[in-house]
């Protein structure tokens, strides 16, 4: 009984730090990107690597009180846990859905040295300053309250990632099929298309009336070609590429631009 409470009381720490974790990830990418970006994977406002990496240390550095110490554990870990969890998505879902290619001393663009400073920094803060603060809280909401709150989320969460890999899956396959509808429009219209962002931003500077209409088209070819999912995807990583085509890593670039001026 003590271990299944214990379990519940992670998992609601898990949920704080995933919601946590979205919040930092849609702030940061929506001022760069100049507009409002859902950060999260899954649909609802998580982001699970978060919540992973602070359960995990809550678990193995709540006896810590060296900040050094907690400091350089959680650097290592969050970036060993970031390098296989961007490993195990490539695989998975055959595209890169972050990249760090433009920092310096990074590994393969999965991590980099900046990222694991914030990280060290966050393990910090959890441990010593947050965390403390939320064990008091959390044990002062009623049992029956903790079980129906754990078992409700659990629910929801397993729906909401089964429902976001479901609809990500066939990506690459989708892609494929929406570059042959574009270029088959493209050629019965005695036109020529050209994939990628910048290419898509200079034919939508250049454009006559008539092929803005065309354009139209094409968004509207992206709507049924890519469902909700993907396009959603592409939307809210604005560095995610194709592992499997360069040809689909600028398609995504294309679309990703279309998307942005609905």
């Amino acid at each position: 009984m003590a271990v299944a409470l214990t379990l519940e009381y992670l998992f609601l720490w898990f949920l704080l730090y995933v919601f946590i974790g979205w919040v930092y990830e849609s702030v940061l990418v929506s001022v760069s990107e100049r507009r409002w970006v859902n950060r999260g994977f899954l649909n609802g406002p998580l982001c699970p690597i978060y919540g992973c990496g602070a359960v995990l240390a809550i678990v193995l550095l709540h006896d810590f009180t060296n900040p050094i110490e907690i400091f350089l554990i959680s650097s290592f870990g969050a970036s060993i846990l970031e390098y296989i969890t961007s490993w195990g998505m490539e695989k998975l879902f055959h595209a890169r859905w972050w990249d760090y290619s433009h920092y310096r001393f990074n590994i393969q663009g999965r991590i980099c040295l900046l990222g694991a400073i914030v990280f060290g920094f966050g393990g910090v803060l959890i441990i010593d300053v947050v965390q403390p603060q939320v064990e008091r809280l959390t044990a002062m909401i009623p049992l029956l309250a903790v079980h129906v709150i754990c078992a409700v989320a659990a629910i929801v969460v397993i729906i909401d990632t089964i429902v976001t890999v479901v609809g990500i899956v066939g990506l690459s396959e989708r892609l494929a099929k929406f570059s042959e509808a574009v270029q088959d429009r493209a050629e019965k219209a005695g036109d020529s298309w050209q994939w990628g962002k910048e290419e898509f931003r200079e034919k939508m500077h250049d454009l006559s009336e008539s092929s803005q209409e065309r354009v139209a088209n094409m968004r509207q070819l992206v709507s049924s070609a890519l469902n909700w999912q993907q396009r959603r995807m592409i939307r809210s990583f604005p560095r995610m590429r194709s592992t499997d085509s360069t040809k689909y890593s600028k398609i995504m670039e294309t679309v990703r631009e279309m998307l942005r001026r609905k």
